[in-house]
This record gives C-alpha cells, structure tokens and sequence, in this order.
C-alpha cells in the first residue's frame, strides 16, 4: 500500500511515522509513506498556498491551486489518480470499520487542511471522502492524519508480528478489550485474577468474554447496539446490567 500525505507540516509525520510497528513496516517495504509540502507546488515565488476568502470573513483559506499540481504529480506518477481523503471536522467520523475500508486502497493519499478551511473547488474535483477523529477543532489535519495513518496499515497483512493480533483487538469485534495483565501476579498489593493464573483456557476466554461486555456496556454501550451478539452474550449482558444497578 501507498500513502501520500500532503501537508504544509512533513517533518512532523516524519517524527512519528517512522517509529515503532509503522517504521518497522516501512522498513520491510509492506508500505509506503511519502509526505509532500504542499508550499513546493505553488506557482507563487513566495511559495504561497493561503489568500482571504470571497464574501469576507475571517481567516485565511488553502487556494486550489497548490492542491491541484500535487494530486497532479502523484497521479502522474502512480499512473492513476489514488483515493484521496480531506481530514475535516465535517466529515465522516473515523472508526475501526473505516480503517478497514481504507486498508483495501491500493493507493491513499491524505490531504492535510488547514488555517479556515480549503476552496471548496478542491473537494467538488478531487476529493473522494472527508474523514474527521472526533468533534473537536485541531490546528490542522496533520495529527488527525497520523491517526488515520496508523489504524490503517496495522491492518496491511504482515504489518503485526502475529497475523491474528489486530482481530482481538477493541472494536475490531464491536466490543471493548477485555482488560489485560502481566507480570508480576502481585504489586503493591493488586492482584491478577486468580482465574488468569488457573491455566484453564475455556474458563479464562469466558471470563475473558464476560470482562469485554461489561467494559463495553460501562463504557460504550453505544456500541452494543450493532455488536454480533450470542445468546450466551445477551444473557451475561442482563446479569451485568442486574449488577450494574
């Protein structure tokens, strides 16, 4: 897979792409990240990529321009135009069935907003979907991009050190994870539960089990609505609400 980030910010992807499983990854060529300066592709002598917006208004807004010539140079050089996403607060809220979803392009290229906003030209022409991490505002899309960045390629096969890690990961089967513990059984006077230490494997995957519905209900219960769940599920799930009450 390769991801194409434009941005006016790259050495703040190259701090923390390029370390830990993502570097890894990098480094066995699974993937490929390439972060453009957006300032490179502007035809102003001052490099300039922002001008005030029609109508009035405060701020300053990414001209098309700029936007264009680097969707151009990647297209031309991947020999088809890639999926492109905006990170925007306007758009579709990031989730671990997006990540998915992105995982499967075979070329990705982010686009990294910034000051008020980007010509709307940029989006009617070029953009194939807005993402947002949340309903909050960040100075620009650069770390909403790492994060998107990140959740995605730990799904490219090869990406994890075990093939099956992601599968049990939170969400990944619309629950919460079940908490986790290791060594030492004991500290500070905190202890593992007993049953974790029992060997007993069908005991622990339905402790297991128990732990990740009630984490999930306490937590995010927003969540069970489109959860896969058994009728053992829905059964411990009463007796959880029972206890909860």
């Amino acid at each position: 897979m390769k991801i194409d980030i434009l941005t006016l910010f790259p050495e703040m992807f190259e701090a923390v792409l390029k370390e830990s499983i993502i570097g890894r990854a990098l480094e066995k060529q699974l993937i490929e990240l390439e972060f453009h300066n957006i300032r490179d592709y502007s035809d102003n002598k001052h490099r300039k990529v922002d001008d005030y917006p029609y109508g009035g208004g405060l701020g300053m807004i990414m001209q098309c321009q700029p936007i264009f010539a680097a969707v151009e140079a990647i297209s031309a050089k991947l020999g088809e135009k890639p999926h492109i996403v905006l990170m925007s607060p306007q758009g579709r809220t990031f989730d671990q069935a997006k990540a998915e979803e992105l995982s499967t392009h075979k070329y990705l290229t982010i686009l990294c907003g910034h000051y008020e906003g980007i010509d709307e030209r940029v989006n009617e022409a070029l953009v194939d979907e807005e993402i947002s991490i949340g309903d909050f505002v960040l100075t620009g899309g650069e770390i909403a991009a790492m994060a998107v960045v990140d959740a995605t390629c730990r799904l490219i096969p090869g990406v994890l050190k075990e093939d099956a890690s992601y599968t049990e990961e939170s969400f990944n089967r619309g629950l919460l994870e079940y908490p986790q513990y290791t060594r030492p059984p004991v500290f500070m006077g905190m202890p593992v539960p007993e049953i974790l230490l029992s060997g007993h494997h069908e005991n622990i995957e339905k402790w297991r089990r128990y732990q990740s519905l009630k984490r999930t209900w306490e937590r995010r219960p927003d969540l069970l609505a489109e959860s896969e769940l058994s009728e053992e599920d829905r059964r411990l799930l009463d007796k959880i609400k029972e206890e909860c009450k």
